[in-house]
């Protein structure tokens, strides 16, 4: 099970928005690649990047920034954000990122997420942000008229094995989780899921953890590590202590 501590993009600094709100941002450092090596020699192995100025305008715009962290720090990157054409994809690959988000054109351009998990396999996550039980797209700012539900139990025979689901009410609110709503998600998908949106305490990360790899395979914490809730050293630990007793428990 992944930990994979959050850098959301926008102007060039590492910021959090509530709910997904542009209007609603909390700047906490203006380096995303110091925010990456902090989290590299706190013990990460992943790291989720987020190009907010791309999902909001569907042109990607951290690819120099996504670059500069893998080739600094050797971290794992998952990135999403305006990942709208197979040219966007291929930049992004040969940037160094190991999974590729895809969330408004999983919606808007189904030939285009068939191609992309057709040629590039596993790199390819689908992102499913749910508000109200519908899926959002464009940057969170715009409904899709499509259940997040159905859109989940459409995946698998799309031939995705990865997804990122995101309870927007919750996403930046440091409001807790609802564990067994990510064990109902991953039924629906066929396939582990990565829990997104208001982990807020380690008996979070632990509940999730709790659900096995086979349910939830990352956990993407934000929010909760800038305002020091707990450290990356902290949460890992948790993860490697629930998987131990999993391990265990076989």
């Amino acid at each position: 099970m992944k930990l994979l501590p959050a850098i959301d993009i926008l102007d060039n600094r590492v910021v959090r928005l509530k709910r997904g709100n542009y209007e609603a941002v909390t700047v906490y450092r203006v380096s995303p690649l110091e925010q990456a090596r902090e989290f590299a020699a706190a013990g990460a192995t992943w790291v989720h990047v987020v190009d907010l100025e791309g999902a909001r305008s569907g042109v990607p715009c951290q690819l120099d920034t996504i670059a500069a962290i893998r080739e600094a720090t050797g971290l794992s990157i998952e990135a999403g954000g305006g990942v709208r054409t197979l040219e966007h994809i291929r930049c992004l690959s040969e940037a160094g990122v190991s999974r590729i988000v895809l969330g408004t054109a999983l919606v808007r351009d189904r030939a285009l997420a068939s191609e992309a998990v057709t040629r590039y396999g596993s790199l390819i996550a689908a992102g499913v942000d749910a508000r109200d039980g519908e899926a959002a797209v464009e940057g969170w700012q715009e409904g899709s008229g499509l259940g997040a539900r159905q859109l989940v139990c459409s995946l698998g025979e799309r031939g995705f094995s990865h997804l990122v689901y995101t309870d927007i009410s919750r996403d930046g609110m440091q409001t807790g989780i609802d564990a067994e709503a990510y064990r109902r998600i991953a039924g629906l998908a066929g396939f582990a899921v990565t829990a997104s949106g208001g982990i807020s305490t380690l008996d979070d990360i632990r509940s999730l953890a709790r659900l096995g790899s086979s349910v939830v395979e990352g956990i993407i914490v934000g929010r909760a590590l800038y305002e020091q809730s707990f450290t990356v050293e902290e949460a890992l630990r948790v993860v490697a202590e629930e998987e131990e007793g999993e391990d265990h428990a076989r």
